[in-house]
């Protein structure tokens, strides 16, 4: 009943201007599917209530989740210029460095966070990555090591074994690459990118059949690009 919500929360605003009112409207308009009306009232909130993180972080997530990362990166900044322990607006930033080439940048805003005590499987996992194409070798498999050791569930070993299989292809170690993603599958036995580098690697060897058998698990994914 998200057209009830509206006009409920319209008429709320009207009465009393609060921010999590202007925060509930905006959740329905992305419920709805339209990140533009809910960009419009964020906008309309920071002129009642300049700088508040809360409202800034909620234009940088539409702006991430429609592909606008430059806007939603200005934003986080924003953010960052309120309050500088922000740990999204950190970590999305440094996500924006690392996949702009700028590992370097992206280390210093990752090690903010370690920094915060941000201490989780993800980070280091992160960390890990940044190091390894910042050139930071001797750093890189210990912190996929802590990354290993935090790691809570199989979805993310997962991510990690999969993430350290693309260490193995980066240093042309193919026998690392093919056990890591092998791990990764033991652990998510769904990880389509798994079962995809997989396929090449094999077709690489030459080994036909076992491309097909890849092939059959997960046909969609598999690509020998």
């Amino acid at each position: 009943m998200y057209r009830d919500a509206e006009r409920q929360l319209r008429s709320a605003l009207k009465t009393d201007e609060t921010i999590e009112a202007y925060l509930h409207l905006a959740k329905v308009y992305c419920r709805l599917d339209q990140p533009l009306a809910a960009v419009q009232v964020y906008t309309q909130a920071l002129s009642q209530f300049p700088g508040e993180t809360t409202l800034l972080t909620g234009i940088a997530r539409i702006n991430e989740g429609t592909d606008k990362m430059d806007e939603a990166v200005k934003f986080y900044k924003e953010v960052l210029n309120s309050d500088s322990m922000h740990v999204e607006a950190i970590a999305c930033i440094a996500t924006n460095h690392f996949y702009s080439d700028q590992p370097e940048i992206a280390l210093k805003f990752y090690r903010r966070l370690l920094q915060m005590g941000v201490y989780n499987a993800e980070l280091f996992n992160n960390l890990g990555l940044c190091c390894f194409y910042a050139q930071q070798y001797d750093m890189t498999l210990t912190c996929f090591e802590r990354a290993l050791s935090l790691a809570e569930d199989d979805i993310v070993q997962g991510d990690i074994w999969f993430n350290l299989g693309h260490i193995g292809l980066g240093i042309c170690d193919m026998k690392l690459a093919f056990q890591c993603f092998r791990l990764a599958l033991s652990h998510n036995n769904d990880h389509a990118e798994a079962y995809n580098n997989l396929g090449v690697l094999e077709l690489r060897r030459n080994h036909v059949d076992a491309v097909s058998t890849q092939n059959a698990l997960y046909p969609h994914c598999f690509s020998s690009d």
